[in-house]
């Protein structure tokens, strides 16, 4: 910044530079985050208790219900058999691994206690989403800063598509704080690739894949390429980090995989709902028209279902069904496939569905109005938060990978607003990073103008810097993404 003759420069910061940020000491950096989660919280209980009578419905009625039958000694069984849905006779016990098994457990808790109403349930998942705040802090602090830890914090406290999960009861409530961990354990492992961060980052995914079966792409996304990347050490010994992970991951899931594998007639891992998926996906509908890159249950009704069989055979027929109607619809598939990544990351009929949010999710379609302008927004300053990293040497592809992620299960599905929450946590994170070097540009400002050294000089704000790159032993020309 220019001068006048006889001043002393002080020029703005680049984008590559340590930017101004005061220094908290730990105790009030955790008072402030602290602060920040008990807002969010607030705002997750004022949602839930606006709207106190609300019944369980469609993916809510599962977990809720699955939770509750759980709790009763049943297992994991069906309710939307057991309760008669679907026109089934009552109590008809069906074996089910629909969803993977995270949530309907978190879900359970207050059950287990005796607490069994749907508007406790709820409440209970704010303290999930407060947990998720606490998590998404320390993301920031480790990628940049503390002031980007609690930029990022406020950001997740107060979005409305990640609180409107909650509000309605849905598993991606537990997205951001699965998602936050992961990132947290990619980046300390990015910093000291270490064993014991190898295990951190294997339980970290190991538990995520339980809530969100999705999620185990981020092995192949995140964690391979960061044990490839770690020069320093030998082949061997990055081998040896990679099935560490791998390791931990498969440990944390192996009950629940024992478990499936001895109840159902087909294999079954994580979960066994991707051939319903598939078939509810997949036919004109879907391909064409008002509905086209979305779902619809007059698709799944086309598919064969058998009731005298377990769901994974049903599973395989629905999938079958699905291939065959794919196959033969080929020439439309890539248009289908454009309309569904549209859907979820609101470039296609944006208006249209939060409409259908609103109607079969029963988002609050005020909030949902505000949710996509704030997601246009964070997308905007996430861009710039990219930037800004890379010139500091800081890995940005993890953040971006969980969004590969995203585009990966919506191309193999449908297209859904709440799809991307696992995305829109990489976007608050950069978001935030863009934000903070906006503030500290803005101070980098005002102490260059000639009315804030009219006194005499000043003294400079303590630094700290916003990326630390990996000690010494990483070579800085490779770490950037």
């Amino acid at each position: 910044m220019k001068q006048d003759q006889g001043e002393t420069d002080i020029p703005l910061p680049e984008m590559s530079d340590p930017l101004p940020s005061s220094r908290l000491a730990p105790t009030r950096w955790h008072l402030w985050l602290g602060g920040i989660a008990l807002l969010g919280m607030a705002i997750r209980i004022g949602s839930v208790l606006g709207r106190p009578n609300r019944t369980p419905g469609a993916d809510g009625f599962y977990y809720y219900h699955a939770a509750l039958l759980l709790v009763q000694g049943k297992g994991f069984i069906n309710p939307f058999y057991y309760l008669g849905q679907y026109h089934q006779p009552l109590h008809t016990t069906v074996q089910t691994a629909s969803w993977p098994p995270l949530f309907v457990l978190i879900m359970a808790v207050p059950a287990v206690l005796g607490l069994k109403s749907y508007l406790i349930a709820r409440l209970w998942l704010c303290l999930i989403g407060a947990l998720a705040i606490v998590a998404v802090g320390y993301v920031g602090k480790e990628i940049s800063n503390q002031r980007v830890g609690l930029i990022a914090a406020f950001l997740l406290a107060i979005y409305p598509n990640i609180w409107m999960s909650t509000e309605i009861g849905l598993s991606e409530t537990i997205t951001p704080l699965l998602v936050a961990l992961i990132l947290l354990s990619a980046y300390r492992f990015w910093k000291k690739p270490e064993l014991r961060y190898a295990i951190w980052a294997g339980a970290a995914l190991g538990i995520s894949m339980l809530g969100r079966d999705e999620l185990a792409l981020l092995a192949v996304f995140i964690f391979l390429p960061l044990c490839l990347m770690a020069k320093p050490l030998a082949w061997l010994k990055r081998l040896g980090l990679l099935c560490a992970i791998a390791g931990t991951s498969l440990v944390i899931i192996s009950p629940w995989v024992g478990y499936n594998l001895v109840r159902f007639h087909d294999p079954v891992f994580i979960s066994s709902g991707l051939g319903v998926t598939l078939a509810s996906t997949t036919c004109d509908t879907t391909y064409s028209g008002e509905f086209v890159g979305y779902w619809s249950f007059e698709c799944a009704l086309m598919a064969p279902h058998d009731t005298s069989v377990d769901e994974t055979v049903n599973g395989s027929r629905d999938q079958a069904y699905a291939w065959s109607y794919i196959s033969s619809h080929l020439s439309e598939l890539p248009l289908v496939e454009l309309d569904r990544l549209g859907r979820t990351f609101g470039f296609f009929r944006p208006f249209q569905q939060i409409q259908l949010d609103s109607v079969i999710e029963t988002r609050p379609f005020g909030w949902a109005r505000v949710g996509l302008v704030g997601y246009y927004a964070l997308l905007a300053l996430a861009i710039g938060g990219t930037v800004v990293l890379r010139k500091r040497n800081v890995l940005t592809f993890p953040l971006w990978a969980v969004g590969l992620d995203v585009v990966i299960s919506t191309m193999l599905t449908f297209g859904d607003t709440r799809f991307r929450t696992s995305f829109e946590v990489s976007l608050v994170l950069l978001a935030a990073v863009s934000i903070d070097w906006f503030v500290a540009k803005r101070r980098h400002e005002e102490q260059a103008s000639p009315d804030s050294r009219s006194d005499g000089p000043k003294v400079m704000e303590s630094h700290e810097t916003l990326a630390q790159v990996p000690n010494a032993q990483m070579d800085p020309g490779n770490v950037g993404s």
